[in-house]
């Protein structure tokens, strides 16, 4: 009997790493999808740009854009790192099963190896960072330009905005205090 629960426990370790790996993905999917919205607005912003003949565009609805794929961009990113976590708190579990981890390598429980992983994963979060940063730039930056007497009149939508980017870099750039970190070892 005991032999069939360790088969159990490697099914679930393998089923866990495979959905790690799911979300990993799905982070990096989530970023694309950030610059396809923002080179989306970018792209309606100059479109839509004023000319004789043409009436006005509601651009503020369009500015609030940039953050709101911002403030996406953050939550899914939470997400990802909640469910990574939990995922490694189970692998790591299964990792002590009859104290496996202190004659194996234990990727999830020994904190050489997990602090690393979540070293490595720290690029993505600053690449968020700056892709937010830069994105809501050239977004609010090219509204100023093309709308200037559009958002002299409406300077609120472009103070939330900023606010609301400024949230979301901060929030990509503190995501490494939900990162999985290993319980503590007597090694």
């Amino acid at each position: 009997m005991a032999h069939k629960s360790s088969v159990d426990a490697n099914y679930r370790f393998i089923a866990a790493s495979q959905e790690v790996n799911a979300r990993i993905n799905q982070r990096q999917h989530a970023l694309a999808l950030y610059v396809t919205l923002v080179v989306s607005l970018l792209a309606a912003l100059v479109a839509l740009k004023p000319s004789e003949g043409k009436s006005a565009v509601p651009v503020e609805w369009l500015l609030l854009g940039f953050p709101v794929a911002s403030v996406c961009l953050a939550f899914l990113n939470f997400k990802a790192e909640r469910a990574i976590t939990n995922l490694r708190r189970f692998m790591s579990a299964l990792e002590r099963l009859d104290n496996a981890h202190e004659s194996l390598p234990s990727y999830n429980t020994h904190p050489k190896w997990a602090m690393g992983a979540n070293k490595a994963r720290r690029f993505h979060d600053y690449a968020a960072a700056v892709l937010v940063a830069g994105g809501n730039t050239v977004g609010l930056g090219a509204v100023l330009k093309i709308y200037p007497q559009r958002i002299a009149d409406a300077p609120i939508t472009l103070w939330l905005s900023v606010a609301v980017a400024i949230a979301s870099v901060a929030a990509l750039l503190l995501s490494p205090r939900w990162s999985f970190t290993p319980e503590e070892t007597e090694d």
